[in-house]
């Protein structure tokens, strides 16, 4: 299983590694929603103070989305990747792991640019910085696992790229919040408190993967 998510995860990187989707095109997202949240808070620094980890976060969920999709692309733009990957005898277990990583490592590349373009848009001094890592690793596991479950669910449809975001957000809901909560308390230079919401996230992250590493055989047939 841990064999076959490695070759899953690096033929998922490499593909996003020639292609550049997350770069020129996920990424720049990202960054335009900072811009115009600091516009539709009028650049007050006082509420970019208090909001600044919550909509970072938000924007990572976006980035997600679109990771997902790119992620489901490439194996639903030919109806015979799929199939190729089972009849090869990939472990089902294995291509979800190696999905979820390879989505979490492009996500986790996006948000360290992120957190620079926050800290530089909002003019947030960034400490905390265990706590952060941590609630970023941590989100980041949750959001890739899950992203990867209802991205598979959603692939069979035609309209699988509006159905994926109708799917996936309301359920990563509470790793918005959780993480938000995290970060607003380390930037504030109370991490103490935002290490309770770390439980939370952690939590999230082994159901989504246990029930992901169980279940996507089935997925995957039903797909």
């Amino acid at each position: 299983m841990w064999r076959d998510a490695l070759l899953v995860a690096a033929k998922d990187l490499r593909i996003e590694m020639r292609s550049r989707v997350v770069a020129n095109q996920v990424l720049p997202f990202a960054g335009l929603t900072l811009v115009l949240f600091a516009f539709a808070l009028d650049a007050d620094p006082t509420v970019l103070h208090a909001t600044g980890g919550g909509l970072f976060w938000v924007a990572v969920l976006f980035a997600t989305v679109l990771a997902v999709q790119r992620s489901v692309g490439v194996e639903s733009s030919n109806g015979e990747a799929g199939e190729g990957l089972r009849m090869a005898g990939i472990d089902p277990a294995g291509i979800f792991l190696g999905k979820s990583a390879a989505i979490g490592a492009q996500l986790i590349a996006l948000e360290a640019v992120l957190t620079i373009a926050v800290a530089i848009l909002y003019h947030l001094r960034i400490q905390g910085v265990a706590i952060l890592a941590a609630a970023a690793i941590l989100g980041t596991a949750g959001l890739a696992a899950a992203g990867t479950i209802y991205g598979a669910l959603s692939a069979s449809s035609r309209v699988r790229e509006t159905l994926l975001p109708l799917l996936f957000l309301p359920v990563v809901a509470p790793v918005l919040l959780s993480a938000a909560r995290a970060w607003q308390l380390a930037l504030a230079g109370h991490p103490g408190p935002g290490a309770a919401w770390l439980r939370f996230l952690g939590m999230f992250a082994v159901v989504y993967m246990v029930t992901g590493t169980l279940a996507y055989e089935s997925i995957m047939e039903d797909g």
